[in-house]
């Protein structure tokens, strides 16, 4: 038995066998496995090899014949090592003795000969060292992108553990198998922490190595609550955790029927719980847990769960089909997100070298008109069927603002010339994510009909730290004075403007943050579906003098450690419940 400890993003318990993806353009970790999965290793061996000599025969008469016969002579290197005996022995070899996956066995019998053609003599032999690397990760592209196959069609209740997950990667996961989700990297508001609490499975991060002492078929403990993986429990370990899932069902239980009660604090101050999502077949789930609607559809799954980017149709049917899953209630569509973190297969090819703070969101749209007018007509022609609001994304200037909302009726003129219906009063909303957006909150307020608070971004961009990079990710706090004092101050702004103002972060659906968040004004909380009856049952426990008294003293801390000791402390009181099991250091 060994236990890691990593960084909790999502709550609750599993208890499963673990798949293991890994990364092609990573070092491969070094796993075991039994002897009866030996022969499937070398037979996954085999497969992959093929696979890589077909590709490279076709990508051989595909330059032969686009450029002749001298440049197609490169891929003859190539073709030649992956039919070499010596090479594929030692590799099989290797899986024999050792017992180890087919992905690691290769990875370092060509390593080791990457090495020796590196201290040859033979500038020959140094120059072909590049087209070992390309050997490499082509093969090992098959193989991983087998288990991934494997992965999205599951057969069986699964712990998945990967270096780290895309938000296309996750899109794609089955989450009728999947129950719980396990990286090396990520921090709090990773978008693998985001979609397991959306799907409401537990997740631990940021475990750094756990990808080299987790094998395919090990029994693990995924513990969501206190950021722990147990691999290969005992028996006394699967016992304790067995009883916790008993205690967390029933409070679970309790907790659906919160679902259809108001959210008002005991003093009869409604609060108004939307829910955040990717896809409209998370709307019916989302209102059985008490959503009054919809806050965030982060539209950009569109494109990042299909191979080609959508059209204008298959977005406005993905629209219509949120509105009449919907019925009264509104949906905040946001406009695409793409870039940083979240990329399309075209955009995959041309990663910036920093991309948090270079092409992504609103600037992304607007050096793509064409794809952000096609975005903007399927979410208007959307809005005349249903209480339908647009919300641009991580503006950070005025100019981003209004050329927006300049591209917004250049776009409402055209459907008018061509007689298409659309609601021409939409509600124009904007997030505030970034600093300067918070401080020119007051300006900002003039503009826009609503704001949202993106917490997530807001904190990554204020403290300088990466929410997806584990080695920073004890400095990323939602609980930090200078976050904190950002976020009053847009409230405030909003208030004094009477622009309504909700907060669509990660913090939203935090229970340590709501007694904060209300006492501080907000009266609109957007987060992920689960965490609602939870955030309610939390609501109709306090009074608003109970979350003003919090927001008074938590202005008095200087430091995130101060803060967030204090408000879980606070909130343990309210709903202990909630805290079994939570670590509250």
């Amino acid at each position: 038995m060994e236990i890691k400890k990593g960084i909790p993003v999502s709550p609750g318990v599993a208890i499963c066998p673990a798949v293991v993806i890994d990364a092609e353009d990573l070092t491969i970790p070094r796993r075991v496995v039994p002897d009866k999965d030996v022969d499937h290793q070398h037979q996954r061996l085999d497969d992959a090899i093929e696979s890589a000599r077909e590709q490279i025969a076709t990508l051989r008469d595909n330059v032969e014949k686009d450029l002749g016969p001298e440049p197609a002579k490169i891929f003859g290197f190539h073709l030649g090592m992956l039919h070499d005996p010596t090479l594929l022995d030692q590799i099989h070899q290797k899986i024999d003795d050792e017992h180890v996956t087919a992905e690691y066995a290769l990875s370092q019998v060509i390593r080791a000969l990457a090495q020796r053609f590196l201290a040859s003599a033979e500038q020959l032999f140094r120059e072909r060292v590049n087209d070992l690397w390309d050997l490499e990760k082509r093969v090992l592209h098959f193989l991983v992108e087998e288990v991934r196959a494997e992965i999205e069609h599951l057969a069986h209740e699964a712990v998945v553990v990967a270096h780290d997950l895309t938000p296309s990667q996750t899109a794609a996961l089955n989450k009728s198998k999947v129950r719980a989700l396990v990286t090396d990297a990520g921090g709090r508001t990773s978008h693998t922490a985001i979609v397991a609490r959306a799907v409401g499975i537990p997740a631990v991060v940021g475990l750094e190595d756990i990808t080299s002492v987790v094998t395919t078929s090990d029994m693990v403990i995924v513990d969501g609550n206190r950021g722990l993986v147990i691999i290969n429990p005992d028996e006394e370990q699967l016992e304790e955790y067995r009883g916790y899932l008993e205690r967390f069902h029933e409070f679970e239980a309790k907790l659906g029927k919160v679902a259809k009660l108001a959210a008002e604090t005991r003093d009869k101050q409604h609060i108004v719980l939307m829910a955040n999502i990717e896809f409209p077949n998370e709307i019916p789930p989302a209102l059985a847990k008490g959503a009054a609607g919809i806050g965030l559809y982060r539209t950009e799954y569109l494109f990042l769960s299909t191979e080609t980017e959508p059209d204008e149709e298959q977005q406005y049917e993905a629209f219509m089909e949120a509105i009449e899953l919907l019925g009264d209630h509104p949906l905040t569509i946001r406009t695409f997100d793409l870039g940083a973190d979240k990329y399309t297969q075209m955009q995959a090819a041309l990663q910036e070298r920093n991309p948090f703070l270079g092409c992504r969101s609103i600037r992304y749209c607007l050096q793509n008109l064409k794809l952000f007018k096609t975005h903007l007509r399927a979410i208007l022609r959307a809005s005349a069927h249903g209480d339908v609001r647009v919300m641009f994304p991580l503006i950070s200037n005025m100019l981003e603002l209004r050329q927006a909302k300049m591209i917004l009726n250049d776009v409402m003129e055209d459907l008018q010339d061509e007689g298409i219906k659309y609601n021409p009063n939409i509600k124009i909303g904007m997030m505030i994510e970034v600093p300067s957006a918070a401080m020119m909150a007051k300006s900002f307020a003039t503009e826009v009909d609503f704001f949202s608070i993106g917490t997530n971004d807001l904190v990554q961009y204020t403290l300088a730290v990466d929410r997806g990079n584990e080695h920073v990710a004890s400095l990323y706090s939602g609980a930090n004075p200078a976050v904190l004092k950002l976020i009053k101050d847009v409230i405030r702004a909003a208030n004094r403007a009477n622009v309504p103002v909700s907060c669509c972060g990660e913090m939203a659906g935090e229970l340590e943050y709501v007694m904060l968040m209300i006492g501080m004004g907000l009266r609109n909380l957007s987060m992920t579906p689960q965490a609602i009856p939870e955030i309610k049952q939390l609501i109709r426990s306090v009074t608003m003098r109970d979350c003003q008294r919090v927001a008074r003293r938590v202005a008095s801390y200087d430091s995130e450690r101060q803060v967030i000791n204090y408000l879980r402390e606070e909130t343990r009181k309210v709903i202990p419940e909630a805290f079994d099991g939570r670590s509250i250091a």
